[in-house]
């Protein structure tokens, strides 16, 4: 549906009318986004509440995978801002009477709303629905393709660590091939300004046709050398064969991120997961609440910042 024009709280414009791929924005929407992600951080710090800027919007969250991170903060960020937030509850839904992911949406659409976040392992169902309906699609999870407003988050929270991302160096380390925070997080770095490598063993890496200019690397030593920020990734268990039984052997010895490893880094470097973590897999739990190097609580923080600002642009632009 069509959104009034409402001035941003913010100087500068913004021109993406969706967003399912980091793709989707230009530089300049994600200079703005990114300070409008801070704008908004200051209220949660503050413990204020913001302005109703989605006041008479109805946003509708539609989950066809698991989330608690992604989902609970799209509500909070919709409510934190004043719209109608109405999450569906899949397993409850008439999905599980044979009607098509692509119906389901439609009919929730036909409800009058303004924007819907899907996520869904469905290749191209979110082009499709961008395509079929008229309200604002947002990209929750897309499979192991991309996840958009996490790498926004992400790059919220390097900024407010290190002032920029420009020059910085990045290690996304793990199960990067089923990974769509990999994607997403590469693109956006890399585009800020970061050098950004993949780590990990080599049947964990995408094939070569995908993100070629990141740089590749098959040891911890040689992956976190000089590295401003080291990311670990979840292993994605369900998304390999057989469950991935065979994947966790001897990973954590090679590839887990520990306050040993760590120190193959800068000094200093700073730890990132967008979880949910497995502990003791891909990095150690000490590691993980290590308050002076680990950022993980900053990224939720900034996951309810950064979904208020992509809500905003994109419903008010």
């Amino acid at each position: 549906m069509a959104s009034p024009q409402r001035p941003s709280p913010l100087q500068g414009g913004f021109s993406a009318r969706r967003l399912i791929s980091i793709d989707d924005l230009s530089d300049s929407d994600i200079a703005f986004l990114l300070d409008l992600t801070e704008h908004y951080a200051g209220f949660l710090k503050r413990a204020e509440p913001a302005p109703p800027r989605l006041a008479g919007k109805t946003q509708i969250n539609l989950f066809f995978e698991d989330s608690t991170r992604t989902n609970l903060s799209f509500d909070l960020a919709g409510k934190k801002l004043g719209a109608d937030v109405v999450n569906v509850p899949v397993n409850a839904s008439s999905v599980h009477k044979g009607e098509s992911l692509v119906d389901t949406a439609q009919t929730l659409a036909a409800m009058s709303a303004d924007v819907m976040i899907v996520r869904a392992k469905e290749p191209g169902l979110h082009e499709t629905l961008d395509q079929l309906l008229s309200c604002v699609i947002v990209n929750g999870g897309d499979g192991v393709k991309e996840h958009p407003t996490q790498a926004l988050l992400d790059a919220a929270a390097i900024r407010s660590s290190f002032g920029a991302i420009e020059d910085l160096t990045i290690a996304i380390c793990g199960d990067v091939k089923h990974s769509r925070v990999a994607g997403s997080d590469a693109r956006l770095f890399s585009r800020l300004g970061a050098t950004v490598r993949f780590v990990g063993p080599a049947h964990l890496m995408p094939g070569d046709d995908l993100l070629p200019d990141i740089e590749r690397h098959y040891n911890l030593r040689d992956g976190l050398e000089a590295a401003d920020v080291v990311m670990g990734l979840r292993m994605q268990f369900e998304r390999m064969d057989d469950g991935g039984r065979d994947a966790a052997q001897g990973y954590f010895d090679e590839f887990g991120l520990t306050h040993q490893t760590i120190k193959f880094a800068k000094p200093g470097a700073k730890i990132m997961h967008p979880g949910p973590m497995n502990r003791g897999v891909e990095i150690d739990g000490a590691l993980a609440d290590d308050k002076e190097r680990s950022l993980i609580l900053r990224q939720v923080f900034y996951g309810v910042a950064a979904r208020m600002a992509a809500l905003d642009a994109l419903l008010t632009s």
